[in-house]
């Protein structure tokens, strides 16, 4: 895969649940962190002492972030009321050349930040709160 441009990995939410993303405007950094728990299941008589895992058993998560400025009430709106209405709705990242991931997620963390001399800034945090789908672009 070549360089990508960071401005075109993309975080879009839908609301109601469906397939009707909109682009949640203004962020200027995004983030998306996959992981899986590991299921140690060492013993005595593992080879050598050596740790073994069982594999597919951990539990898979995904984390979205991303911090940005203001540029549209509507997705501000939007993200203000599914946090405080601690409402899990469907979000996709678009990575570029990469894929889609999407699924439910909850806000965990709504923070606005501003400096006297500079503009007001939010930072958003998403936990994956149920299965999540991945597709090939």
């Amino acid at each position: 895969m070549a360089a990508q441009k960071g401005k075109d990995l993309l975080l879009k939410v839908d609301p109601a649940g469906g397939t009707a993303y909109a682009t949640v405007a203004g962020l200027r950094t995004r983030r998306i962190a996959l992981n899986a728990e590991t299921v140690d299941v060492t013993d005595a008589a593992s080879a050598g002492r050596w740790r073994e895992l069982l594999g597919g058993a951990g539990v898979q998560r995904a984390a979205l972030s991303g911090s940005g400025i203001f540029k549209d009430a509507a997705s501000d709106a939007t993200l203000r009321q599914l946090f405080f209405d601690g409402k899990v709705a469907t979000y996709q990242a678009a990575i570029p050349d990469f894929g889609t991931v999407s699924g439910p997620f909850q806000i965990t963390a709504l923070e606005y930040a501003g400096e006297h001399n500079g503009e007001v800034t939010f930072e958003v945090t998403l936990e994956s709160a149920g299965a999540l789908a991945f597709a090939v672009v």
